[in-house]
C-alpha cells in the first residue's frame, strides 16, 4: 500500500512536518513512514588519518582519533532515534492510530533514500525553516530542488508553522504539466474539501479563458468548490505572491519543472523561487 513518507531531521522544520503528515494521514487516510537520513558526506564511517598527525605517530593516537568518529557516529544514531520516537509521540497526540506509523532510520543520501522508497510513496513530505541563516537556507534550498527535480511523487513542501489549510491555490497556466497537477488534485481525495482558488497569471491571459473555463469544470465536476481568477500582469511571481496575501491562502499547488533546462537558466525557474520564497506551504505535482 502507498505511503506517506514524511523526512524528519533536528531541525524546527520538523514540527512543521510532522503536523503536515497528521492532516495529510487524515486526508488520505494512508499509512505514514517517518524517515530519518544520516547524510554520509556529515556522517563519516571510515577515517584515514595517517597523514595528518605526522611520521612516527603513535598507534594509539589514530585508534583514539578512530574511537572519536565511532563515537559520535553512535551519538548521531541515538539522536536519529529519538527524533523518530519523539515525531511518533507529536502524531499520535494529532491523532493518528499508532499502527499507522513506521519508522526508518538510513545512512545514505536523502536522494537516494527516497529514490528507493519511491515506488510506495504516495505522498512525500520535507520541511523548510522559514528564518534560517542565509547559509542554511540556500542549501535548505538546494536539497529540496536535488528531491523535487529527481522524485515524480507530489511532494509537500512544509514552511514553520503548517496548519491545516482552509484554502488553496492552485497556480495554473494551461501547459501540460499544469494540465497534469489539475487532473492529480481532482482525483485525490487530499485537497477535496478544501474550497480552490484557480488562478491564472501572466500577460494575455485573457487569451487562456477557454483553458481556464475547461480546467473549472474539471474540478467542479468532481466536487470542488472552485473561484477563478486571472490575474494579467507582466511579473507573474509578485501577481501570485498578491494573490495568497489578499486572498488569506494557505496552501499553493503548482506543477514542478515545467520549462527545459535552458529556459530555466535563461528566464529563471517559477518552481525553484517559489520553494525559495513561498510564504505557505508548498505542493509540488509532476
Amino acid at each position: 500500500m502507498s505511503k506517506i513518507i514524511a523526512c524528519i531531521d533536528g531541525s524546527h522544520a520538523a514540527l512543521a512536518v510532522c503536523d503536515a503528515a497528521a492532516w495529510a494521514q487524515q486526508q488520505l487516510d494512508a499509512p505514514l513512514l517517518l524517515l530519518h537520513v544520516l547524510e554520509k558526506a556529515g556522517y563519516p564511517t571510515e577515517t584515514d588519518m595517517s597523514g595528518n598527525i605526522g611520521l612516527g605517530a603513535r598507534e594509539h593516537l589514530l585508534e583514539e582519533l578512530a574511537e572519536l568518529d565511532n563515537q559520535r557516529s553512535r551519538l548521531l544514531l541515538e539522536q536519529g532515534r529519538f527524533m523518530l520516537a519523539e515525531a511518533q509521540k507529536q502524531l499520535e497526540a494529532a491523532g493518528v492510530p499508532p499502527e499507522q506509523i513506521d519508522q526508518l532510520q538510513r545512512h545514505d543520501t536523502l536522494v537516494d533514500t527516497l529514490q528507493e522508497h519511491q515506488a510506495q510513496a504516495r505522498l512525500l513530505i520535507m520541511g523548510r525553516q522559514s528564518d534560517a541563516p542565509a547559509s542554511l537556507a540556500r542549501a535548505v534550498g538546494s536539497h529540496l530542488e536535488n528531491v523535487t527535480r529527481t522524485l515524480q511523487q507530489p511532494i509537500l513542501v512544509a514552511p514553520d508553522g503548517f496548519r491545516a489549510p482552509r484554502r488553496f491555490m492552485l497556480a495554473y497556466d494551461g501547459s501540460t504539466t499544469a494540465n497534469k497537477a489539475l487532473k492529480m488534485v481532482a482525483q485525490s481525495p487530499l485537497l477535496k474539501s478544501i474550497p480552490c482558488h484557480l488562478v491564472m497569471a501572466g500577460k494575455r491571459v485573457e487569451r487562456q479563458r477557454e483553458q481556464l473555463a475547461n480546467a473549472e469544470t474539471m474540478l467542479r465536476g468532481n466536487g470542488f468548490d472552485v473561484t477563478t481568477e486571472t490575474l494579467e500582469q507582466d511579473e507573474v511571481r509578485p501577481a501570485l505572491m498578491g494573490y495568497i496575501q489578499d486572498r488569506g491562502i494557505e496552501l499553493t499547488v503548482m506543477g514542478a519543472w515545467g520549462h527545459s533546462r535552458i529556459r530555466q537558466l535563461l528566464v529563471g525557474s517559477m518552481t525553484n523561487w517559489m520553494l525559495h520564497n513561498s510564504p505557505v506551504p508548498l505542493l509540488l505535482l509532476r
